[in-house]
């Protein structure tokens, strides 16, 4: 089913007599999908409004990720929160709606200086379970609503409600990129160093580690934005403030390293790699003792540590309770993007939080048809 209106959505959602696994792009099967009839937003596209000057863009849930982008391009603005494309590493096709990125809370490297999508959601509007069409928030950036709905949907996949628009604050795009290089550290050293960049006044936009870089050593990487001069200045201070940690190579090259970039963003290093794949949100000082804990899996660093992106080959002998007994112990939590979810993609909730998570679940969708089953969880740890 692909309704080309909101009023056919919500008719849809009201006549249902079975679950419904609701999709934008298909592009991002994560957790246990429904058995149900699919019911579709791709026909729901289009950007409403755009409004550069007041740095605000209304767009329908269905409208392709690129058109948004290439909208944005044109006046010299972007996504701050740096959405990432699934696709290589879940081996989809289709094509992203910005509609599945504020439904999964899609954020990249730039979420540790700039934050996530959920931070730029201005208003949304949705059905609800009951077929209802329910508006909250607005298309400004001052806007009084009472209970905040829009955070609340990103990130419920589904679950709460089926967008049908998204308000969304974007930001100018920076005149120049530049990346800052470190080769040979340790996972230790390499997180030390991306924490003391982080703390510094020279405004991170990217901070990572992999494990082996293109020719095998181990590679740290900060990302600096901005004017030309002021990205050269800040590469020069943080090149002196992480002098202890080795010799540090500059690229000063927009285009390049935006490439980069986006192979970190989309997790290039796993894409062609058999084996479940994990995303572990940590403490970053915490990270290489925990991969540590883990021997057999493969693993690179975003947000300074604070995101491990984490692969278990078959073989490695790391269960989903491995995993997350390790992870959880520190304080984390870990969720399954690619491989068996039989035990549950998503991480275990504390009994209270789960409570409270049923009870939404059930005001918004009381006959628990929209996505059935697709964010549950094994007992808590």
């Amino acid at each position: 089913m692909t309704p080309n209106t909101e009023a056919d959505l919500a008719e849809i959602i009201r006549g249902a007599e079975g679950p419904l696994r609701i999709e934008g792009g298909g592009t991002r099967p994560i957790g246990a999908l429904s058995n149900g009839a699919r019911l579709s937003t791709s026909a729901l596209c289009g950007i409403e409004l755009y409004e550069p000057g007041a740095l605000t863009l209304v767009a329908r849930a269905g409208t392709p990720l690129s058109e948004i982008e290439a909208a944005l391009e044109a006046e010299g603005q972007r996504l701050a929160f740096e959405p990432m494309d699934h696709r290589g590493l879940l081996g989809t096709s289709g094509t992203p709606t910005i509609g599945g990125v504020v439904a999964a809370n899609v954020s990249g490297p730039r979420r540790i200086q700039a934050g996530a999508c959920r931070d730029f959601l201005l208003g949304v509007r949705f059905v609800d379970g009951r077929g209802q069409i329910v508006k909250n928030g607005g298309r400004v950036m001052k806007n009084v609503t009472g209970y905040d709905l829009v955070k609340l949907m990103a990130g419920s996949f589904g679950t709460l409600g089926v967008l049908t628009e998204v308000a969304l604050k974007v930001l100018p795009r920076p005149r120049s990129m530049g990346m800052l290089r470190i080769e040979g550290l340790s996972d230790a050293a390499a997180v030390a160093a991306l924490c003391r960049s982080l703390a510094s006044p020279y405004e991170v936009t990217g901070a990572a580690h992999l494990q082996e870089g293109p020719d095998g050593t181990s590679l740290t990487m900060i990302r600096l934005e901005g004017f030309e001069n002021s990205v050269a200045y800040r590469a020069e201070a943080l090149t002196r403030l992480l002098a202890e940690f080795g010799a540090c190579s500059f690229e000063a090259d927009t285009d390049k390293t935006a490439s980069e970039w986006a192979y970190i963003r989309d997790v290039g290093p796993f894409q062609k790699q058999a084996g479940n794949v994990w995303r572990l949100s940590v403490k970053p000082t915490d990270a290489p003792g925990i991969v540590a804990d883990l021997p057999g899996a493969r693993a690179f660093y975003d947000w300074g540590g604070g995101l491990i992106w984490l692969l278990a080959a078959e073989g490695s002998g790391l269960s989903a309770a491995r995993i997350r007994s390790a992870v959880a112990a520190r304080g984390g939590h870990a969720t399954l993007i690619r491989g068996d979810c039989s035990q549950g993609a998503f991480p275990p909730l504390p009994a209270p939080v789960a409570a409270l998570q049923e009870g939404l679940r059930f005001k918004f969708d009381p006959r628990q048809i929209l996505n059935p089953g697709l964010m549950a969880t094994s007992a808590a740890v």
